[in-house]
């Protein structure tokens, strides 16, 4: 038996995605241990993990992205909170090390000191990401402001073009703060972005082809299994059993980004559809929201019981409420707010799995006619759905773990 200790940074959105991963884990015979948010421990100590809260300090660090005036500025908004985090979670990781023991170690990408911790350590480790990578491609456009898929010569020429400037501004923002926390620990730095998912054996990367681009040029370390669809256990309420009109689910992000617009512009948009929308808005305000005779609002709602009977979810382009959604073959439309959600967005288009409507241009009549027109790309979505399932999931990822880092390790010449 081994022991594997998982670490996340202090979001719902990245640690319920790895639940499976871990509780696929634990059925094998190993021993995990979980370093996450407060709130999760009770939770995660009753799946049989060994949980502890991160450091505190950390939780109080939070993101204010949300008051940036443009998607620079919010880079780095963001940029300074992974960094002053870092400090904590190096330090907070270190500990934990010290306490478990463990045989590997499971890092979230987020977590910039946890990695450059888990590097340093020497030990096998591995990282995971629940959302787009923003790995550099020949094959895709430069990563960041949601581009279309290049067509033709006209569209290759013009992500050559952007790929120096988007690129180089991601990488003359994130770089130096990287390398400086790295230095930390007595790394040598990165000089591209790319280089800081290449440091490990194994990146599992929560999603799957072609809801993710297709590639040519994917790192051997990089391994795609499909999204964790994870949730808590908790009783769906008993209304509803007893809607018997098609479910629109409306969903806005765990962490702070204010946007209950979405949810205001869908109960407007929708309050004459023959559809009933049940919206959750775990980061607002429920109080400012008007709801129509056939809406439902909740601050958290088990989103599974829901998208079964959903003919459409509108997100705000998170990855976890989209990718779920996906996975259980419901078309989405998706409307951005800022962060990794313009390529989430982005990515429904183009896999023909629903609809894209920017923030920016959010009114009732332009959402009322998304959700329409995402309503049409079922069969899209169940594409994606079927991809999701053949990446393997929870088996694959232990699988990687067990071959990649266990038994890689044990294998090495001491």
């Amino acid at each position: 038996m081994s022991t594997i200790l998982a670490y996340t940074s202090p979001a719902r959105g990245h640690l319920y995605p790895a639940v499976a991963i871990l509780d696929e884990l634990r059925r094998r015979g190993h021993r995990v241990a979980v370093r996450t948010l407060a709130s999760e421990v009770p939770a995660m100590l009753a799946r049989g993990f060994q949980a502890a809260p991160i450091a505190p300090d950390i939780e109080a660090i939070s993101h204010d992205d949300w008051r940036a005036g443009n998607p620079r500025a919010a880079l780095r908004r963001n940029v300074k909170v992974f960094t002053q985090r870092a400090h904590h979670d190096a330090n907070d990781l270190d500990q934990a090390i010290r306490a478990e023991r463990p045989d590997a170690v499971l890092v979230d990408v987020n977590a910039w000191g946890a990695v450059a911790a888990a590097e340093a350590w020497g030990g096998p480790w591995a990282t995971f990401c629940p959302y787009p990578l923003p790995l550099p491609s020949r094959d895709v456009p430069p990563f960041g402001p949601g581009l279309p898929l290049a067509r033709g010569r006209l569209g290759r020429m013009r992500d050559r073009l952007l790929r120096p400037i988007v690129l180089g501004t991601l990488e003359r923002v994130m770089i130096p703060p990287i390398n400086r926390v790295r230095a930390q620990r007595g790394l040598s730095a990165h000089r591209m972005i790319g280089e800081a998912f290449g440091r490990t054996a194994l990146l599992l990367y929560l999603t799957a082809e072609p809801f993710e681009y297709t590639r040519t040029d994917w790192p051997d370390n990089i391994v795609m299994v499909g999204p964790g669809t994870w949730e808590p256990p908790v009783e769906p309420p008993s209304w509803l059993d007893q809607i018997d009109r098609p479910l629109v689910l409306v969903t806005t992000s765990s962490e702070f980004q204010d946007d209950a617009r979405l949810v205001r512009t869908a109960f407007e948009a929708l309050a004459d559809e023959p559809v009933v929308v049940v919206a959750t808005l775990p980061g607002g305000d429920p109080a400012t929201v008007r709801v129509p005779a056939n809406g439902r609002l909740a601050t958290f709602i088990p989103h599974g019981p829901v998208l079964d009977r959903a003919v459409c979810a509108v997100t705000h382009g998170g990855m976890g409420a989209t990718q779920k959604a996906l996975a259980r073959g419901v078309p989405v439309c998706a409307v951005p707010f800022g962060r990794d959600q313009y390529e989430v967005a982005r990515r429904v288009e183009a896999a023909r799995a629903g609809s894209r409507l920017p923030a920016t241009r959010l009114n009732r009549d332009r959402l009322r006619a998304k959700v329409r027109e995402a309503m049409t790309m079922a069969e899209g979505a169940r594409r994606i759905q079927q991809a999701f399932a053949a990446a393997g999931g929870a088996s694959a990822a232990v699988d990687a773990i067990e071959t990649r880092l266990l038994n890689a390790y044990r294998a090495a010449p001491s």
